[in-house]
């Protein structure tokens, strides 16, 4: 990626989380760059482009981190905290109205990266469960096909506004909440102590 492509997309994520995506317009993020549109444009075909090279990116960034976690993780259970503590801190960042915004305005764009990030947590998830049956940690006689994609779906519905809306919930809370219930409905007894150390140790 070139210095001037990394340089409009950080910039550019940073206007859009503190502002969101809509008040934004291109003619503000070429002055907050200090280049021309003309520039600009060499770069992006549109505003709809920018968002979509933007969430492809924050895909693979995230795909970069999660990667890490896993290869830093002691067992299974070690790993989906780390996944947690991952994304409480993305959440902390993560704006409602941007993604009210994409949701709205960038339909096509939230769909596809929708699907795609649907995608690497399923794969993400199922290798855990996996894992988790191997050391002993999972219950053998779970489906980690069926329980990673349970997951994914349980996933979504935390961020729908009607079910969970942002006045009533804290999405930190809740996603705190939510493993709890994965770990409580997956692990054996072995691997519930493990997860009960490792929380009294504040790994969440």
């Amino acid at each position: 990626m070139s210095d001037l492509r990394q340089e409009i997309l950080s910039k550019t994520r940073e206007l859009f989380m503190r502002y969101g995506l809509k008040s934004i317009t291109m003619d503000d993020i070429a002055r907050q760059l200090g280049i021309s549109k003309k520039t600009l444009y060499q770069v992006v075909d549109n505003k709809a482009d920018l968002v979509h090279q933007l969430f492809e990116k924050h895909i693979e960034d995230e795909k970069e981190m999660m990667h890490k976690i896993l290869s830093e993780s002691h067992d299974a259970i070690d790993e989906i905290l780390g996944i947690g503590r991952f994304v409480i801190q993305k959440l902390r960042e993560l704006s409602p109205t941007v993604v009210y915004d994409l949701r709205k305005y960038y339909h096509e764009s939230w769909a596809k990266m929708e699907a795609l990030h649907q995608q690497f947590v399923y794969k993400v998830i199922k290798a855990n469960l996996e894992r988790g049956q191997k050391e002993g940690l999972y219950r053998t006689n779970l489906n980690p096909d069926i329980v990673a994609k349970l997951y994914v779906g349980k996933a979504s519905i935390m961020v729908d506004e009607n079910l969970f809306p942002l006045r009533d919930y804290n999405k930190e809370l809740l996603f705190r909440e939510f493993i709890f219930y994965h770990i409580h409905g997956v692990a054996s007894p072995k691997g519930l102590t493990l997860f009960e150390q490792y929380i009294e140790e504040g790994r969440l």
